[in-house]
């Protein structure tokens, strides 16, 4: 049942909705609508929105198999590849205009994962050995260009000097390192991994697991920290219930796509008590509260948070079959997602978040971080598990 709405929102609401964005004229997609369902032409173009977007494409076409999705992806990989490259500097910039020029030139450890995670899956879909190599380019990138000897540096300029993460940092305080981009990093080299199984990236990823562990996961809290110092101290005293939530089911995947039992072991019990966590502190009114900043609750429902909590469930339920509990919070999520955070209206998709008493908030419906990814994945995860467990 779960799987069947998922499979009906993703072909009729999801797929046509982007479909549409698709800018003929300069390529890649429109960049920017608003609550008003207004499309702004001329908006500038994310490239972490175009990166996104491929991956979306790529992975419908590997669901679906229909040579019109292909097509889509294929209209944001040439845009990737001819506007959102840095063919001087290398790396990826962090946005073009609508016409394709470099508009925000910096470059953001966290933008070229995602193109790695969309190249990765581009390759898949397509079997364009040029896909693949410009994704372990950029792995070779954020490999020598974006690492110091505690991690993975983030935010640099044109030229790879680094300057303030501004991009992703909040709250007042500018981290040096993020949980967020670390996740994001192992995401993309999962894919990567995945369809090269090139050692040199297992051997990145097990050494990023190994982070997640010593320093990410804080054991007395049974939470993740969220920013930190270039030594992974952190910051300050954040708990992002949908990073926790995502992390705990990426992690689970990346040690499965390793195929390391040892990996599988030592990070299954990290991600079953973050999983337990979610449920008990911020699984509430069947959807999942957005953060809490010295414990002080957020109640806003944002859109990405609670697609996440579906797949984070569903993937609890799978490591803990006895406990009915993350099945059912995986159903009741999606039953408030369909009645609160799909927007309605024709021609819209999701709202970007809810307050607590249901009420949309008017953010727009599409911009550079409000995108197809969360939700369509959510989809591609329901489906692909709940149909092989059948």
């Amino acid at each position: 049942m779960l799987a069947d709405e998922m499979m009906q929102h993703l072909t009729s609401d999801l797929i046509p909705f982007w479909e549409k964005l698709a800018d003929e004229e300069y390529g890649g997609f429109y960049g920017y609508m608003g609550y008003d369902l207004k499309v702004d032409e001329k908006a500038v173009k994310g490239c972490i929105l175009n990166s996104r977007i491929l991956w979306f494409f790529s992975n419908a076409y590997l669901l679906l198999q229909k040579d019109s999705l292909l097509f889509y992806a294929g209209h944001a990989y040439e845009f990737l590849k001819k506007h959102c490259l840095d063919k001087e500097n290398g790396g990826v910039y962090w946005s073009v205009t609508f016409d394709g020029q470099p508009e925000e030139t910096i470059k953001h450890t966290y933008n070229q994962a995602f193109a790695i995670y969309a190249l990765s899956s581009y390759y898949d879909a397509s079997k364009d050995k040029e896909a693949l190599e410009l994704s372990k380019e950029l792995f070779k990138l954020i490999e020598t260009k974006c690492t110091d000897e505690w991690g993975y540096k983030e935010a640099f300029d044109e030229t790879f000097h680094t300057i303030d993460n501004e991009k992703l940092s909040e709250n007042g305080i500018v981290a040096e390192k993020t949980m967020n981009t670390l996740l994001h990093v192992f995401e993309a080299y999962t894919e990567l991994f995945r369809v090269s199984r090139e050692s040199g990236v297992r051997d990145r990823m097990q050494f990023i697991l190994d982070i997640f562990a010593e320093h990410v996961y804080n054991r007395e809290q049974g939470r993740q920290e969220v920013f930190f110092d270039r030594k992974w101290n952190s910051l300050i005293d954040l708990y992002s219930y949908g990073h926790d939530i995502e992390t705990a089911w990426l992690i689970d995947r990346g040690c499965e796509i390793l195929g390391d039992e040892n990996c599988i072991n030592r990070m299954g019990f990290i991600t079953k008590e973050i999983t337990a966590n979610i449920y008990d502190r911020a699984y509430v009114d069947s959807s999942l509260l957005n953060e809490s900043l010295d414990r002080i609750n957020d109640t806003t429902r944002v859109w990405w948070v609670q697609a996440e909590a579906v797949v984070g469930f569903l993937n609890g339920n799978e490591k803990c079959p006895g406990e009915h509990r993350y099945l059912e919070a995986a159903d009741a999520v999606w039953g408030y997602i369909k009645t609160c955070l799909i927007d309605p209206r024709s021609g819209s998709e999701w709202y970007w978040a809810v307050d607590q008493n249901r009420a949309p908030i008017r953010k727009p419906i599409v911009e550079s971080w409000k995108c197809p990814y969360h939700n369509g994945r959510m989809c591609f995860e329901v489906i692909r598990r709940m149909r092989h467990d059948s």
